[in-house]
């Protein structure tokens, strides 16, 4: 690695454990599409990424809305993403009788293809940067509260633009924690039918015990179809499928929308999420692991039901455990010292500079000091940790609906603004099913959670229980709400403010009891809070700027990335891990725990294996930086051909949040060869494999 012998030689530290990554660092980086590190690229691996590449992978890659990512796989509108990106549309279109998830899918004519409730893909069309404008939005004088909110303004008003002149989702994104904003125009899909996916058990091999490790022997894919006026799409641009796919130390990049990461925090930020924000979010999880393992003791039914919410919590706790652990990591937190004391150092050295940024980092230590105050109501109340139900969703959705759509769109909540309500009421009025008893149970935990986070004589826990048990009065709302009929929650809304208020619906009458603390809540939070972080996280941004210029990448945001790296296997407890496993590998795996739980393969699987060619390529790791988000994001090599298929990370990339460390960090793939393979010998879906490699 090469490093330059000025203030970036007092940087690199802090540059490796903040959002901002050097290009001549390592592999490291989620890139945004108009700043790519091209030169580095050419440098390190003698590719050069063109306009014309770009263009062509920015259109063949998706965003699915439910927080995951995907990417056309042919000319006939077909997106390839993980079974666990669609897992919850799984469920949905599944019942007792047909139990996909249990089953597998294939659709073997479009005919047969499912339409999948509420589920809205993106595809990226533009980007513009308009930070002047925001920026131009702030008037000399004000605070970072009025600041926050007169920049939101201008965002509602960017985005309502947009909207308006293109008819394109237009989202206004904040890049650097407010050092850049760039406005990012979508086109949206929501005619999207599923054609494929295997069993559950063979798409999460190895189960809870298997996540975030390696080897791996998953099938974590999924095919779904988009269409438009009843046709079939026919993507202006599709990643054509590589029949031989990636060799190890091969150049390879990752196309997706990685959640969010915290790479830039200051000490003081990670103080507080190791001391408070964090331990609160794992007791909320652990609760609710404990609430869902009881439902689905009592059967097979319950089993199915709750299958899909068991494991986004347990891979949320794994997560926020490693989050945990590496922040109490001495070394960790003692290197972002060094590195955070060394920038402010160099700061101070000139009085100009000092004056401009010298106060950011005391500035979001106030913010964050003042947070455990009042951070255990906003989980309960704003973030509606103690209502954990759809159908509270839905109350909570339609009670702010009426009193947002009462004032001008740049003074709404950002959710509830004209250039997000098509998203909104998709979500809103998806008619899912909603099982009461499974309701009930998670509503009453969560309430069970309020009482113990926030103690029985609260005053708005004694309002709120008035004198019922958890379980009591879950039962009650849940028995007397209407909120489960997609009409009903039509009618409401389409009633306005005054339906919302003389309504009696018990759930509604729950999120107006609550919606004025949940707002104090949240103004308190976004005044003093974010609010600070974005005046103030802009300063640092602007004084890496001022030496980096664009050799920086931001955080991530949900937003399309590039990140480039090669098929690397690496070292852990003193042994090498090869970069590939096979199908055969896991046919060994299952036997070596003898078929059980969760190393049990399907019966078509074994009925199968003869046909199997079990040299097969089937995971591979590879050193790209990803974080959650990139879940379903392609593999491609330099010919924009897919290669894999982004399903997990590594152990050692649980603090990838905060740093990423080329030498152990992987992203771990399903491989292009391994998914044909199964495809064609274990569901013998020649239909679909031929459709994804005429091309």
């Amino acid at each position: 690695m090469r490093l330059r012998k000025t203030l970036c030689a007092l940087l690199a530290a802090l540059l490796l454990s903040s959002s901002f990554g050097l290009s001549v660092l390592a592999d490291e980086g989620m890139w945004t599409f108009n700043n790519v590190p091209r030169e580095e690229i050419k440098r390190k691996y003698g590719f050069e990424v063109t306009d014309a590449w770009l263009k062509k992978v920015q259109l063949a890659s998706v965003r699915f809305n439910n927080g995951g990512s995907g990417s056309f796989v042919s000319q006939d509108g077909l997106v390839l993403t993980n079974y666990h990106i669609v897992e919850d549309i799984v469920g949905e279109v599944s019942t007792p009788e047909k139990d996909y998830a249990k089953l597998g899918f294939v659709a073997r004519t479009r005919a047969e293809e499912i339409k999948a409730p509420s589920l809205e893909l993106n595809v990226l069309q533009s980007i513009e940067d308009v930070t002047s404008r925001v920026y131009g939005a702030v008037k000399q004088g004000m605070s970072d509260a009025e600041a926050f909110t007169a920049r939101r303004a201008e965002i509602a008003a960017i985005e309502g633009e947009s909207l308006k002149a293109t008819g394109m989702r237009s989202d206004v994104v904040t890049l650097y924690q407010g050092g850049q904003y760039n406005l990012y125009r979508y086109k949206k899909y929501t005619d999207v039918r599923l054609v494929f996916v295997p069993e559950f058990q063979a798409a999460f091999f190895g189960g809870d015990p298997d996540n975030f490790n390696y080897p791996r022997f998953n099938i974590d894919m999924a095919l779904v179809r988009v269409y438009e006026n009843g046709q079939p799409v026919h993507p202006e641009s599709y990643f054509k499928w590589s029949k031989e796919g990636a060799k190890d130390g091969e150049l390879v990049f990752v196309t997706g929308h990685p959640g969010s990461t915290s790479r830039l925090d200051t000490v003081a930020h990670l103080n507080q999420l190791r001391d408070t924000s964090i331990p609160i979010i794992i007791r909320l999880l652990e609760r609710r692991e404990a609430m869902l393992k009881k439902y689905m003791a009592l059967g097979e039914e319950q089993t199915r039901r709750a299958q899909n919410e068991l494991n986004g919590v347990q891979n949320s706790l794994k997560v926020y455990r490693g989050q945990l652990a590496g922040l109490k990591d001495k070394a960790l937190i003692d290197r972002k010292m060094k590195a955070e004391a060394a920038l402010r150092k160099s700061i101070a050295s000139n009085p100009e500079r000092q004056k401009m940024y010298g106060e950011a980092w005391d500035a979001i230590a106030n913010a964050h000091k003042n947070l455990p105050t009042y951070i255990k109501e906003r989980r309960i109340f704003d973030q509606a940790g103690g209502f954990n139900s759809v159908l509270f969703g839905f109350a909570r959705t339609l009670v702010r609906l009426a009193a947002e759509n009462q004032k001008p769109n740049a003074e709404r909540l950002p959710e509830y603004t004209d250039a997000r309500r098509a998203s909104l009421e998709l979500a809103l009025y998806s008619p899912a099913p909603i099982y009461d008893e499974f309701e009930k149970l998670k509503l009453a935990d969560s309430l069970g959670f309020m009482v113990e986070l926030l103690g029985a004589d609260h005053p708005m826990v004694k309002q709120i229980l008035g004198g019922k048990t958890p379980e009591a009065l879950a039962s009650e709302l849940i028995d007397g709400t209407k909120l489960k009929d997609p009409a009903y929650r039509k009618e409401l809304a389409a009633g306005g403010m005054k339906a919302i208020e003389s309504s009696t619906d018990p759930m509604i009458v729950l999120a107006r009891t609550i919606d004025a603390k949940a707002r104090e809540l949240r103004k308190r939070y976004e005044s003093e809070v974010t609010g600070v972080e974005r005046a103030n996280y802009a300063r640092i941004a602007r004084a890496l700027f001022e030496t980096e210029g664009t050799k920086l990448y931001p955080d991530a945001t949900f937003t399309l990335r590039l990140s480039y790296g090669k098929v690397a296997g690496y070292m852990e407890n003193g042994q090498k891990i090869a970069p590939f496993t096979t199908l055969g590998g896991l046919y060994e795996r299952a036997d070596k725990f003898k078929q059980q739980f969760p190393y049990n393969l399907p019966p078509r699987w074994l009925e199968k294996k003869s046909a199997v060619d079990l040299k097969t390529p089937f995971n591979f790791v590879s050193t790209n930086d990803i974080i959650g988000g990139n879940s379903g994001s392609p593999t491609i090599n330099k010919k924009a051909e897919l290669v894999g298929l982004i399903f997990d990370g590594n152990i050692q990339s649980l603090v990838g949040d905060f740093m990423y460390d080329e030498s152990v960090n992987r992203a771990i793939s399903v491989d292009s060869r391994g998914m044909l393979e199964v495809l064609r010998k274990i569901f013998n879906a020649n239909e679909i494999a031929d459709e994804l490699t005429k091309g």
